[in-house]
C-alpha cells in the first residue's frame, strides 16, 4: 500500500555536502508536487564534525518527523554515533553506504536495517570533478521514484551562476548515482501527490517565515547580534527589509541590539531583534525598560539547548521560564510561540500587532527544530493584522503620557511633537512621566500595565485547537506537529483526543483554557524540557483536571508521535 509520507536521512561529515544534497532533494520532491520538511542536525563545530539532513516527504504538508526513518544514506560514517539517536531505524529500514568508508558501525547495524553498499566515491571519480553528494542525490532520486528530469532541472537552477564544467560534473554524478540505484528497494512507496492544481506554495525555513511575518506586521527596523540558531532571521531581513524602506543594523552585542530597537520604536518605527537563549539573558534588563517606559518591541528568541552555550545547534523548549519570568520586578509583557513553520509567519505578524497595540515588549519563542528546518507549504494566507499605536495628538491639553485609562493603554506621543514632551526611562513615574517614588503612583502604574494586557481581546488566536474528546493533549511550539499527528492516529483507532496548542503563553488566560477544557477530564502536557517548565507554568496559572500527566524530556532528539500515543494510552488506561 502506498504511504502518505516517507522519511530519509542523509548523513556524513561536515563539508561533504549532505545539506546541499538534502535541500536539492526537497526541491525535486516539491517539483513533483510533494510537500516536505528538512531538518538540519549538526555538531557545534564551526567546520567539520557530523552533519545530517533529516527529511520527510509527504502528499500533504509535513509538520514534524515520523517515528522512524525508512532510508539512511551515509556518505561516510564520521561521528555517526553522536547523532544516531536522532535517526531511529528498524528492520524495515534500508541503509545505503559506501564500502570505502569501512563496515557499518554497530550503532547502525544493530537496528536490524537492511544494508546495501554502493561505491559513492568511486562512482563520483568516474566523472571529472564529480562529488559523492551528487551521486547520492541520483541514488535517492531513483530510490524514491522521482523524476530524473526534475533533478536535472533543480541542479541546473542551483548552479545557474556557475561555469559549464561545474554543472556538467554535478549532472554526470547525479546520472551515475541514478544508474547505480538498482540494488536498492525502497521500503515504502510514496503515494501520488494530491495537491490541487495551481495552489501557490512556498519553500522556506522557519527563520525565513519569521522574517516574512515581521515584514507583514510592519517591522521596519531591526538590530541584532548574530547567534545560532537565530542568525538566519537576520540574513533574510537584511535582504528584504531595505526593499520596503527599512533598515537592519548588526549591533556589537545583544545589549546594543535591544537598546537600539527600543530607541527606534520610541521614535515611532515598529522594531524587532532576534536572538537565542544567551542573548535573551543579556537583554532582560532592557526588556524591563521597555515594559516600564511602554515601548513596543518584538524579541524573536530561537531556542536551543542550554544552559549557557549548551547545545547551540540542537533544539529544546527550555527558555520558557526566562521568557515569562526573566524580567525583574512585576513586569507584565507578552510571550507568544508559533505552532509550526507555516505559523511562524502569522505568529510573528501577530506579535508585532500586539506589541504596537499594547505598547509592550513581546517575546516570540521559536526553536532550532522549527527555525532551521526547511519546508514546502501552501502559501500562508494574508491576514489583515497591522497594529496601530494609540497616538497622542496636539489637541490634547495637559498631556499625560502614562495616563491611567480604562483599558490601560495610554496615548503615546512621538518625540518632537510640540506640547507633548515627556520623560521616558526605567524609573517609576507619575501619569505625567515624572519620576516618582510615591506608593500611589507605583500602584496605579502597576495596575495599568497589567490591566492593558489582561483586558485586551486576543481573539481566537491564543491557541490552535483540534478535535474533541475527554482526553486533551496540551502543548506548544514545535512539538505541536507531533501532537497533532499522534491525535490523528489515535482518532483513527477510535480514541477521541483534543489537542490544544497554545500560541499565547503569557499573559495567562485561565477562562479561555477553561472553556477549551470543557468535557475534558484527563490532560497530557507535552513539552521538550527537562524540568517540565510548561507543566509547572500551567499549574501556577490554570485550573487543570486532577488527572493531568506530563510527557516531557529535553532535546535534542525530537518528540515523536508514537511516544505521545503511548503516553496518551497510559493516561487512558488509568482508572
Amino acid at each position: 500500500m502506498d504511504s502518505t509520507s516517507i522519511s530519509i536521512a542523509l548523513s556524513g561529515s561536515g563539508g561533504t555536502g549532505v545539506m546541499t544534497a538534502g535541500s536539492l532533494l526537497l526541491d525535486v520532491a516539491a517539483r513533483a508536487g510533494y510537500y516536505g520538511l528538512m531538518t538540519r542536525t549538526l555538531g557545534p563545530q564551526i567546520r567539520g564534525g557530523e552533519a545530517a539532513a533529516l527529511m520527510r516527504l509527504g502528499v500533504a504538508e509535513v509538520t514534524g518527523p515520523d517515528d522512524t526513518y525508512h532510508v539512511l544514506l551515509a556518505l561516510d560514517w564520521g561521528n555517526i554515533e553522536r547523532f544516531a539517536a536522532e535517526i531511529p531505524l528498524n528492520a524495515e529500514s534500508i541503509v545505503i553506504s559506501d564500502p570505502a568508508h569501512g563496515p557499518v558501525p554497530e550503532v547502525i547495524a544493530s537496528t536490524g536495517a537492511r544494508l546495501v553498499e554502493i561505491p559513492l566515491g568511486a562512482l563520483a571519480a568516474t566523472v571529472a570533478n564529480g562529488r559523492p553528494n551528487m551521486v547520492a542525490l541520483g541514488v535517492l532520486t531513483a530510490l524514491l521514484g522521482l523524476n530524473l528530469e526534475h533533478t536535472t532541472a533543480v541542479v541546473a537552477a542551483e548552479l545557474a551562476d556557475r561555469d559549464d564544467e561545474t554543472l556538467a560534473a554535478s549532472l554526470g554524478a547525479v546520472q551515475a548515482g541514478f544508474s547505480a540505484a538498482d540494488p536498492c528497494v525502497c521500503p515504502v512507496t510514496l503515494a501520488p501527490p494530491a495537491r490541487a492544481a495551481g495552489t501557490p506554495r512556498w519553500a522556506l525555513s522557519g527563520n525565513e517565515a519569521t522574517g516574512a511575518g515581521a515584514l507583514r506586521g510592519g517591522v521596519r527596523f531591526v538590530a541584532a547580534y548574530p547567534i545560532t540558531p537565530a542568525t538566519d532571521i537576520l540574513e533574510y531581513l537584511a535582504v528584504h527589509l531595505p526593499r520596503l524602506g527599512g533598515a537592519l543594523v548588526q549591533a556589537e552585542d545583544e545589549l546594543a541590539s535591544i537598546n537600539m530597537i527600543l530607541g527606534s520604536s520610541f521614535g515611532g518605527t515598529p522594531s524587532l531583534t532576534a536572538t537565542s537563549g544567551p542573548g535573551l539573558a543579556l537583554m532582560t534588563e532592557s526588556i524591563g525598560l521597555g515594559i516600564a517606559a511602554e515601548v513596543p518591541v518584538v524579541i524573536c528568541n530561537v531556542m536551543r539547548g542550554g544552559p549557557s552555550t549548551g547545545i547551540p545547534t540542537k533544539s529544546e523548549q527550555s527558555d520558557l521560564n526566562i521568557a515569562i519570568h526573566g524580567v525583574h520586578g512585576d513586569a507584565p509583557h507578552v510571550v507568544t510561540a508559533p505552532t509550526s513553520i507555516s505559523d511562524c509567519v502569522f505568529t510573528t505578524q501577530w506579535s508585532v500587532h500586539l506589541a504596537e497595540c499594547l505598547q509592550v515588549p513581546v517575546i516570540t519563542l521559536s526553536d532550532q527544530a522549527m527555525g532551521q528546518a526547511r519546508t514546502v507549504i501552501d502559501a500562508p494566507a494574508i491576514v489583515p493584522l497591522n497594529g496601530q499605536r494609540k497616538l497622542a495628538t496636539t489637541t490634547v491639553e495637559h498631556y499625560e503620557r502614562y495616563e491611567v485609562t480604562a483599558d490601560g493603554i495610554s496615548p503615546m506621543a512621538l518625540p518632537g511633537t510640540p506640547g507633548l514632551e515627556y520623560t521616558a526611562d526605567g524609573l517609576e513615574h507619575s501619569p505625567r512621566g515624572t519620576p516618582s517614588t510615591q506608593a500611589a503612583h507605583h500602584q496605579e502604574q502597576l495596575d495599568k500595565r497589567q490591566r492593558k494586557l489582561l483586558q485586551f481581546d486576543y481573539g481566537p488566536f491564543w491557541a490552535d485547537i483540534a478535535g474533541d474528546g475527554d482526553i486533551a493533549i496540551l502543548t506548544w511550539g514545535s512539538v505541536t506537529g507531533a501532537a497533532m499527528e499522534a491525535a490523528e492516529r489515535l482518532r483513527k483507532g477510535g480514541v477521541a483526543v483534543k489537542v490544544i496548542a497554545m500560541r499565547l503563553l503569557s499573559p495567562a488566560l485561565p477562562d479561555r483554557l477553561a472553556d477549551a477544557l470543557v468535557g475534558v477530564d484527563r490532560v497530557l502536557v507535552v513539552e521538550q524540557s527537562h524540568s517540565q517548565q510548561f507543566l509547572h507554568y500551567l499549574r501556577g496559572h490554570f485550573a487543570l483536571p486532577a488527572r493531568t500527566r506530563t510527557h516531557a524530556r529535553p532535546g535534542p532528539v525530537s518528540i515523536r508521535p508514537a511516544e505521545i500515543m503511548a503516553a496518551v494510552d497510559d493516561l487512558f488506561q488509568e482508572a
